[in-house]
């Protein structure tokens, strides 16, 4: 964590250096981000119950609710029928990806204006190394607090963050101030294991329920109890590679960096849980349909292509089948994905049969940065490459109809 060698960065005219044994790095949290968002959008919904994913009568999750809702105890992954049941007088909102991701790809653009080390963990959470651009902002905190700012005044909407000397520090101190806060954790060793000692071991990396249980029951509860085990007995409980781990991050100790590779969606997809058992063959392809056009808009969100198309289905006893095709070339229009939708659906569910159906889904995965178009010849560019094109401009086209008249 402490001892690596330098590096420089350049990101336009701006010179980044830096030694990396005085690493800070940023922790971002969008602020119940896509219930903000419609709250954003709907003034009226400022202050109130905001519940956004299935609605209270139909069987599906909540993806993400307002502080307000969480008063009542509704939590994301929470089934929507629970959550009317906790919160009757909350107000219950469908997803909007494509609004969520504009939105998220603004703040992230924010992001860019403070470091070119960026991590995005997901379109709501990102970590930052600005250790080697303090100095352009006069320091962490400064930095911190008009990244928050800015974010605020493009976004229009609030983000918690933390600060620490890695990403597991950064993650905990921007839990400790949520919503629309920041926190600065210790840097040096010993305000860390001070800071982290009467701490739940819940909060560290590795340790989820059933190891948290574990733990607990040998009279571990806490990050101090950890920091004063005997690490032969841990060994002997969790085995050599985890209780070294989970000691150290009891310390504060994490050998971790920010990731700035890899980190495009390896797949799109959206799935649709209807509210009974569907046994109509029409609705269900009807449904996927839609589900096709919501992945083509937000896979054309960045520049790539997609060489598998993929199919889910899970009937009422909770059986799921996944079927996937490859398309003949990489794509990323409408065209394509429907045929490729419509022949896996035609495959898992022949005109005739019965069958009942509880979710539907549709994904396009196998991403890649460029077209793989056959090369020209003699004879000119393939044919297949113009009809491609045509594609393309037409799901655009479709793409900016859907923006102006649906937002």
């Amino acid at each position: 964590m402490w001892g690596e060698s330098a590096r420089v960065a350049r990101k336009g005219s701006l010179c980044y250096t830096f030694d990396m044994a005085a690493t800070c790095i940023l922790h971002v949290d969008m602020d119940a981000f896509f219930a903000s968002v419609e709250q954003r959008d709907h003034p009226e919904w400022r202050g109130l119950p905001v519940i956004v994913g299935a609605g209270p009568y139909e069987r599906g999750v909540v993806s993400t609710c307002s502080y307000e809702a969480r008063r009542f105890g509704v939590h994301s992954a929470m089934p929507s029928r629970t959550a009317f049941q906790k919160c009757p007088q909350g107000i219950f909102v469908k997803p909007r990806m494509h609004v969520y991701s504009s939105v998220s790809a603004q703040a992230f653009d924010v992001f860019g204006h403070y470091t070119p080390f960026v991590e995005g963990v997901s379109i709501d959470e990102a970590f930052l190394d600005i250790t080697g651009s303090l100095h352009l902002f006069g320091g962490r905190v400064p930095l911190a607090e008009r990244l928050r700012a800015e974010v605020k005044a493009v976004c229009g909407v609030t983000c918690s963050v933390g600060l620490g000397p890695n990403r597991l520090l950064a993650k905990i101190a921007s839990e400790q101030r949520k919503p629309d806060g920041l926190f600065e954790m210790p840097f040096d060793p010993e305000g860390i294991r001070d800071f982290l000692a009467p701490r739940p071991v819940g909060i560290l990396w590795g340790v989820g329920r059933k190891t948290g249980d574990l733990l607990a029951r040998y009279g571990f509860r806490t990050c101090g109890d950890l920091q004063r085990a005997d690490p032969r007995f841990l060994s002997s409980l969790l085995g050599d590679a985890a209780a070294e781990s989970i000691r150290a991050h009891a310390f504060g100790i994490a050998d971790d960096s920010v990731d700035t590779e890899g980190q495009a969606e390896k797949s799109v997809s959206r799935e649709h849980t209807f509210p009974h058992d569907e046994t109509d063959r029409e609705t269900v392809r009807k449904t996927l349909l839609d589900l096709v056009a919501e992945v083509g808009r937000r896979f054309r969100t960045e520049t790539r292509w997609a060489r598998t198309a993929r199919l889910k289905m899970r009937d009422a006893a909770f059986n799921t089948a996944t079927r996937q095709v490859p398309f003949e070339f990489a794509a990323r229009d409408d065209i394509t994905f429907r045929h490729a939708a419509l022949e896996l659906f035609d495959s898992e569910w022949p005109e005739g049969a019965r069958r009942s159906v509880r979710l539907v889904g549709f994904g396009a995965t196998g991403i890649v940065d460029g077209p793989d178009d056959p090369e020209p010849t003699l004879f000119g560019p393939d044919p297949s490459v113009a009809e491609r094109l045509k594609r393309e401009r037409i799901s655009e086209a479709l793409d900016a109809l859907h923006a102006r008249h649906i937002g």
